[in-house]
């Protein structure tokens, strides 16, 4: 065992040694940044006997505090290195903790230089302390996250009773039963070689009946998407949530909301109007090419859409179309409603899932710039972001029995 106020290396596998209560799993990080993440680590662990793992060789110089082990690996599953967890971050970390008889992990994304010691703290000590899968919540800008605030979240909270704010984080924290779990689903796609798959740990988790907790992470730099066009990862985040709401149909149908309401400042912030006396009035988002996008799909994509969207929807967007840029607001319930059809289009594959998800984009960008006019406090109907994000939710909460309905009656809903 290392002793304090050292950080030792080794190339072993620790299955030779003791058990290891924790493991820190790392992805691949630069240089600085594995001797920053380290460095964070040695403060927020002080007196902690932690084995961090990491695929990339040990810094030169490594810091001088703290009770942690450093071990270099190689990945059993090659990792396509990203901006997100993936199916083979998921199943090297699994080996890694029965290779170190771990019975927690944190498991840390790229970027994780970013992460503040007290943020590491907490996702481990909520794991310690019996939380099978610990999510952060992340302090983002209002414009930043906007897949994350307008699809994930809203359709996780309504189906699967949870109320982790970014489901898809890049960082986690969970148990041993935890990480079996997430390994049996990564090898799933890891056996046909689908490497760079999604796996969404707070459905898991729900479906298993497993505990979630959330804990505040702070500000948090987050890698950019690989993809560098809005439809490519749309297709990808949106398409792998929606396969996943398939196959876990026979849970959510029957699932019940498991939370108490928030009472933070930020999901109970208050509407507002505009900037106050004596502030400058914040700049007004360029909605515009949004806007555009959504008319010239709504003149081209509009009979594929109709082969989606219900009549009430159709009628909803072509009063949007008609909309000036000041006035444009898309109704949370209407938004609720367009997703849940696209969910049940890309189950019933009514059009190829592709074009289906091709379709949505301009829609997102519709509904992207109506949160951005809505939230900016510009005009005189405004709100604070996190209130509409919060309000969004619940819109989709309020919805979920269409989708349960039309899920076990496809066509009863049709004209």
């Amino acid at each position: 065992m290392a002793t304090a106020s050292t950080i030792s290396e080794s190339s072993v596998p620790a299955s030779s040694g003791p058990a290891v209560g924790l493991l820190i799993s790392l992805s691949p990080l630069a240089p600085e940044s594995l001797g920053a993440t380290l460095a964070n680590f040695a403060v927020a662990f002080p007196d902690q006997d932690i084995l961090v793992a990491t695929p990339d060789p040990a810094p030169p110089e490594l810091p001088t505090s703290g009770l942690l082990r450093l071990a270099t690996y190689t990945p059993t599953i090659a990792t396509p290195g990203g901006w997100v967890l993936t199916a083979a971050d998921f199943l090297n970390t699994y080996k890694l903790m029965q290779e170190n008889k771990s019975t927690a992990c944190l498991l840390l994304g790229p970027e994780a230089q970013s992460l503040a010691p007290e943020a590491l703290r907490s996702l481990v000590t909520s794991t310690l302390n019996g939380s099978d899968l610990t999510t952060p919540r992340y302090d983002l800008g209002p414009r930043d996250g906007l897949v994350n605030s307008g699809i994930l979240y809203p359709v996780t909270r309504a189906l699967f009773g949870t109320r982790s704010r970014y489901p898809l984080a890049v960082d986690l924290a969970f148990s041993g039963r935890m990480a079996e779990r997430l390994a049996a689903c990564a090898q799933k796609f890891t056996a046909v070689n689908q490497n760079s798959a999604l796996v969404w740990p707070v459905a898991e988790a729900a479906a298993a009946g497993f505990t979630i907790a959330e804990v505040p992470a702070g500000p948090r730099a987050l890698p950019p998407p690989d993809a560098t066009d809005l439809n490519t990862l749309l297709a990808q985040v949106a398409g792998s949530l929606f396969a996943d709401i398939d196959a876990k149909a026979s849970f959510w149908q029957r699932a019940r909301l498991a939370y108490t309401p928030r009472s933070s400042a930020s999901s109970s912030a208050q509407t507002h109007t505009g900037a106050g006396p004596g502030q400058t009035p914040p700049e007004a988002p360029d909605i515009q090419p949004m806007l555009d996008s959504f008319r010239l799909a709504y003149t081209n994509l509009h009979e594929i859409w109709s082969l989606v969207l219900p009549p009430n929807s159709l009628l909803g967007l072509k009063k949007l179309s008609l909309m000036p840029p000041a006035a444009f607001r898309m109704p949370d319930a209407l938004w609720a409603r367009i997703v849940y059809d696209f969910i049940l289009a890309y189950r019933l594959r009514t059009i190829n899932r592709g074009h289906l998800l091709g379709a949505l984009t301009p829609l997102y960008l519709a509904w992207v710039a109506s949160h951005l006019l809505l939230t900016s406090g510009v005009g005189a109907e405004t709100m604070a972001p996190e209130k509409h994000i919060e309000t969004l939710a619940a819109a989709f909460e309020a919805d979920k029995p269409y989708l349960v309905s039309r899920w076990r009656w496809p066509d009863r809903f049709n004209p």
